[in-house]
């Protein structure tokens, strides 16, 4: 049976969906970018940007806390341990992955045992129903759905498609679809991590709107790129984030316009670069 609304009733009903995450970056919001729950973004890089390093700090990004699902398909346990224990304790991250290897981890064990809320599945290759049972799962436990579902990355989930270039691009947009219900249905923010087609993929230049891989833009409600800047020695990296595509507000197609963040190399902690922090 269809239920329809009135405008107030609508008011009534809508839930958390609308209500921002905390947001890391205070010149994204400048630039009118916020992370809405309910809704799926698309976060798309080069190889070895740091696109996973930007979803995890979101995922972090605030003290209190919020529920996390985490689909880690792109990146093992010892990995996101290691990434996750750094950004929280602001310890040198070539020391955590030592401990975690001579198994002297358990001093870092209460600081991530605070953080409850935040979960993991390290499947190379999950599926949708693997998705649902897990958010089931969740649910289940904490008596809520996640706040923020992060999928790193979008091309790791197996959605039964073959393997020619035109049924690539369909299963990219039929599984945007899936994803943009999954916020629906949960309120949850959504957002997947994916790739950026080859002329893009050293990540060194602004990536527009049309260089995501597949073209999938149709979907997501915000699209964000990230390009970095050419790496120093002894300095941190610093990434562009470029808003190009946003229902919400502000958008440049190009890539041009982006919001600075810095990297730091010791910790993986991303912070708003202190000058310039936008780029017009």
């Amino acid at each position: 049976m269809t239920i329809i609304y009135s405008l107030v009733q609508s008011a009534r009903i809508k839930g958390s969906v609308g209500e921002p995450i905390p947001n890391p970056s205070k010149a994204l919001q400048k630039l009118d970018v916020d992370f809405r729950r309910g809704e799926l973004s698309l976060v798309a890089a080069g190889p070895g940007t740091g696109k996973s390093l930007w979803a995890l700090n979101l995922a972090l990004a605030s003290p209190a806390g919020i529920p996390v699902m985490y689909w880690s398909a792109d990146s093992n346990a010892a990995t996101q341990l290691s990434r996750a224990t750094a950004i929280l304790t602001g310890d040198n991250v070539k020391d955590v992955k030592k401990a975690l290897l001579e198994d002297r981890f358990q001093e870092y064990e209460r600081t991530l045992a605070d953080k409850w809320w935040i979960r993991l599945n390290y499947e190379a290759m999950p599926t949708p129903s693997d998705m649902e049972a897990d958010l089931e799962v969740y649910y289940e436990v904490f008596g809520c759905y996640p706040h923020l579902c992060v999928v790193d990355n979008i091309t790791n989930v197996d959605n039964g498609e073959a393997g020619s270039a035109e049924s690539f691009t369909f299963g990219l947009e039929g599984m945007c679809e899936y994803l943009n219900d999954m916020a629906r249905e949960t309120e949850a923010h959504v957002q997947a991590l994916h790739h950026v087609t080859g002329e893009y993929s050293d990540g060194l230049k602004p990536i527009p709107l049309s260089g995501v891989k597949g073209k999938i833009g149709r979907v997501p409600s915000l699209i964000m790129t990230i390009h970095r800047e050419p790496d120093e020695p002894g300095m941190n990296r610093v990434l562009n984030l470029s808003p190009v595509k946003n229902r919400e507000g502000f958008a440049d197609a190009s890539g041009n316009t982006f919001a600075k963040m810095e990297l730091d190399g010791d910790t993986l902690r991303l912070s708003d670069y202190e000058d310039h922090s936008i780029n017009f």
